[in-house]
């Protein structure tokens, strides 16, 4: 398949310099990096928020119901205007 990718001169040239000293292409290199990000994206893990919970039974029963909006004025309660 052929597409288009505009890639910064100085990349460029730089990858040409190597693709000749190595006796390859461009397009082997190219492909190359493409399969080895891809890989390696295969292998990360997803990002997962760590369990940060206080040893507690959750909201007060009266909040249970709650807005967030009740929630959070009682939660600033006290605290400023």
């Amino acid at each position: 398949m052929k597409t288009t990718v505009d890639i910064q001169d100085a990349l460029l040239d730089e990858a040409r310099k190597i693709a000749s000293r190595e006796n390859t292409t461009v397009k082997a290199m190219v492909e190359e990096g493409l399969r080895k990000v891809l890989a390696q994206r295969k292998e990360e893990k997803p990002f997962q928020l760590r369990k940060a919970t206080f040893k507690g039974g959750g909201l007060q029963p009266q909040l249970s119901e709650g807005s967030w909006s009740e929630i959070r004025d009682l939660a600033y309660e006290g605290r400023g205007s």
